[in-house]
């Protein structure tokens, strides 16, 4: 069993962050709650980072909650604490590892293969793109121990399906395909090797404009559920600084000569 749950791996400005606990299809110990925090915490301080491919090692994407290991740790039994914040944050340690990674500035898109239930798939639902393998399982899993999905769901899983989809699945707990959860809206797409379509994925994406990928994932964020004023104040503020900065020229240069943009390490902020 490796001490080590997730692995970050930077190339190309593409974060390559794998769960690393095969032999348990990457159950949600202890131990996999806090590298993931601590690995979305590290690439939301990394300006180099232009995309991120989250994946799983071995047979499985995340299969969820380690049951046993919460029972031992004695986790299950702090349950009076989830209504307590991370110190000057939304979230609880818990939904931390699948919020945290809307909270990355650049895209993330998650490869999915295997099982991906319960807690692994409200991690899954945290990044902006999701691939997935057609014979992937999938399922808002926690109805099985009498529960509700916990982990964010209620943020990441309205703007992707129809909330009578999104009942039936938490009520029944039913697991579906990745070719169904494409037809629902669950997923971006299928593919193959999902793994290798990410990485495709992160690539083009890394090869644009790291301040517009940024805003463009802030203004999506921010603005879907907004008001209209707000939105379309939120919209005119971020285009202002990116109009004339050195990776917008960057960008306009490379559509007029057709050749690779040279983009320089992301420094603007909009608050």
């Amino acid at each position: 069993m490796s001490d080590q749950r997730v692995t970050i791996e930077i190339t190309d400005h593409v974060a390559d962050v794998r769960l690393n606990r095969a032999e348990k299809h990457n159950g949600l110990d202890v131990a996999m709650f806090q590298a993931l925090r601590d690995a979305a915490a590290s690439l939301r301080e990394n300006r180099d980072v232009w995309a991120v491919v989250l994946s799983g090692e071995g047979p499985s994407f995340c299969a969820g909650l380690d049951v046993q290991d919460a029972v031992q740790s004695g986790a299950l039994a702090q349950a009076d604490n989830l209504d307590q914040r991370l110190e000057g944050e939304l979230v609880n340690l818990y939904q931390a590892v699948a919020y945290d990674w809307r909270r990355v500035p650049a895209p993330v898109i998650a490869a999915v293969h295997g099982n991906c239930f319960g807690g692994g798939l409200q991690i899954a639902l945290g990044a902006d793109i999701r691939i997935a393998a057609t014979d992937a399982k999938l399922s808002v899993m926690e109805i099985k121990w009498g529960l509700i999905p916990d982990m964010g769901l209620a943020v990441t899983l309205p703007p992707l399906v129809r909330q009578d989809v999104a009942k039936e699945l938490t009520f029944t707990g039913r697991v579906i395909s990745g070719l169904e959860a494409r037809e629902l809206g669950l997923v971006t797409k299928v593919a193959e090797d999902p793994r290798a379509a990410a990485l495709a994925l992160a690539t083009e994406i890394a090869g644009k404009s790291p301040d517009a990928t940024r805003f463009g994932k802030r203004l999506l964020n921010d603005a879907w559920f907004a008001d209209d004023a707000d939105s379309l104040l939120l919209e005119s503020r971020l285009q202002k600084a990116l109009i004339g900065s050195p990776n917008a020229m960057a960008a306009a240069t490379a559509a007029f000569t057709k050749q690779p943009g040279e983009y320089v390490t992301p420094e603007l902020v909009v608050d």
